[in-house]
């Protein structure tokens, strides 16, 4: 399928008018990414499961499937992960006014965030790939000059290590993310992520209004609630029994780690048939958890497209609309001069 993928995907123009650049990174195990510089997306995994070779990655098979999905699939987000409230914020005084792409809201870095530009492609190895950045002062409403990178390395032992990094000029919100969505039984399989069984080492999460905004009360505690998965449980146990839920048809909220390290998982998705496990291990303080409640239309690598809740996305990043609340329990959104931006987000599959 990988090598269908880079042939497929470069045959169409980009948004740019020139084809995409595709890599494929390749383990001992036989294990097989694919990355795009379109977004810095991650476009395929495929992983050995029991002798055979299993796509646990949605994706599209083309650049008119991506062109047409609205759902992220893959890309690297940015300049600023998830929502900010009414495309605004503060700053030191001045008011910034971003683009507004979710109603009102501006939801992963705007009209033209970063998972819809061409990324340099800046070192390219046999296992790892690196992506960079110019996002110019003024970009979709955001102050400053910001140079980023993302780095995708495959390790031997199935780990999908990305690491990031970004200085600026001028102050900053920064919260970059990948948009991956998974499905452990098989992306191209037809089947949900409903009889998975997910965990996530967190105590509390933030309840959103119908469009993901933050509700001012903050974060609440997990226990007793349809959002606790500290122990295990199957993704759609309790789906659509909250109000929380129905808001938003599912699960599409953040959680909060405090201060993890990339030492312990702090999220595990164990497959139906129990033949395939990912880890999430971060150093972000939060993790957005979205079951694809509105995946349904979505084109497919296949020709086909997916329906709601065929994939998982375990989002690292900083909680919602940070630069609008300065009551969250972390305050390192705001990337200074001087200062670099630094974090890392690992998948690995046993």
């Amino acid at each position: 399928m990988s090598q269908t993928l880079l042939t497929s995907m470069a045959e169409q123009p980009a948004y740019d008018g020139q084809p995409a650049q595709l890599i494929a990174l390749t383990n001992a195990n036989g294990m097989q990414l694919v990355f795009m510089d379109i977004g810095a997306t991650w476009l395929s995994c495929e992983v050995p499961v029991k002798g055979e070779i299993r796509q646990v990655l949605l994706g599209v098979g083309d650049m008119e499937g991506f062109k047409k999905q609205t759902s992220f699939l893959g890309a690297t987000v940015g300049r600023y992960a998830n929502r900010i409230t009414n495309s605004q914020f503060e700053l030191n005084g001045k008011s910034y006014h971003l683009t507004a792409n979710q109603a009102q809201h501006c939801l992963h870095g705007g009209v033209q965030g970063w998972s819809h530009l061409r990324w340099a492609i800046k070192d390219q190895q046999a296992q790892k790939v690196v992506f960079s950045m110019s996002s110019p002062d003024g970009d979709q409403g955001f102050p400053g000059n910001v140079e980023a990178t993302v780095t995708f390395t495959l390790t031997d032992d199935n780990q999908v290590l990305i690491d990031y990094t970004a200085t600026t000029d001028a102050t900053t919100p920064i919260n970059l993310t990948n948009h991956a969505y998974f499905n452990l039984m098989g992306a191209d399989s037809g089947t949900d992520v409903l009889q998975d069984t997910l965990t996530i080492k967190a105590d509390s999460y933030l309840p959103t209004d119908n469009l993901g905004i933050p509700l001012q009360q903050g974060l609440v505690p997990v226990e007793g609630t349809a959002f606790d998965f500290r122990h295990g449980e199957k993704i759609g146990a309790c789906l659509l029994k909250e109000e929380q839920q129905k808001l938003v048809n599912g699960y599409d909220h953040s959680y909060y780690l405090g201060s993890p390290s990339l030492d312990t998982p702090v999220a595990t998705v164990l497959s139906a048939d129990k033949a395939i496990t990912m880890n999430v291990f971060t150093n972000k303080p939060a993790i957005q958890l979205y079951t694809g409640n509105w995946l349904e239309g979505t084109p497919s690598r296949t020709g086909g497209h997916y329906q709601n809740y065929q994939g998982v996305a375990l989002e690292t990043q900083y909680l919602p609309d940070s630069p609008n609340r300065s009551d969250w329990p972390h305050d390192e959104c705001w990337l200074e001069p001087g200062q670099t931006y630094q974090f890392s987000t690992i998948y690995q599959f046993k």
